[in-house]
């Protein structure tokens, strides 16, 4: 099965609900490609993460229970430092440490990037590791200068597989900058076609 995040979703169990609602077929047309696919980031994905100011993730505990957290900063702040290696500076927070944590016994996580205004989604299935803080040769790599936030740790994540998602039922969101982004074009434009209108409701006056 080369394309790797099938490999790992589409366990027996999922494979057989895709059976029974009549997906599999589809499903295995995705699975049996000549070759191994959807392992290395390549361009698109490395551009998709850097553009990003927030991601999710999702770890399990040693007792079971998975924990999703969402995790935000500055654009660009998730980096990626080859095509199969992520990682990013893990500031000071609310200091519950769950998902660190639980990286300690299970360092299996999937990270959903989202792009709410163009509605697109990558998933990701990896490993990850913390970086300890006296690790400065690689923090070094991750942080990001200008962010005044305590880097507490590092954590890197090994990519295992991942796959972009469709865009159905992801709502559009805006970020105030996008939204201010959105709306000084619509201000340019009205204030144009206002002029416009102005232009030849005078050139009207003149001929009467």
């Amino acid at each position: 099965m080369p394309h790797h995040f099938a490999r790992i979703a589409f366990t027996p169990n999922v494979r057989k609900m895709q059976e029974a609602f009549g997906s599999r077929s589809s499903y295995s047309r995705m699975e049996d490609r000549p070759d191994a696919v959807n392992h290395r980031l390549t361009e698109a994905e490395a551009g998709f993460i850097a553009a990003r100011n927030a991601f999710y993730m999702a770890t399990v505990s040693e007792t079971g229970w998975p924990y999703i957290q969402h995790r935000g900063g500055p654009t660009g702040f998730v980096r990626v430092l080859d095509d199969s290696t992520l990682g990013f500076a893990d500031y000071r927070g609310n200091r519950q440490y769950i998902s660190v944590g639980n990286l300690m016994t299970d360092d299996r996580v999937s990270l959903f990037f989202m792009d709410y205004p163009n509605r697109t989604r990558l998933k990701l299935f990896g490993r990850a590791r913390t970086i300890p803080p006296d690790d400065q040769a690689m923090l070094s790599r991750l942080e990001v200068p200008e962010y005044r936030a305590r880097v507490e740790r590092g954590i890197l994540i090994a990519v295992e597989g991942f796959d972009w998602n469709c865009p159905q039922h992801i709502t559009r969101r805006y970020t105030d900058e996008e939204a201010e982004g959105v709306l000084s074009r619509l201000t340019a434009r009205i204030t144009e076609l206002e002029a416009r209108l102005a232009r030849q409701a005078g050139r009207n006056g003149e001929e009467r």
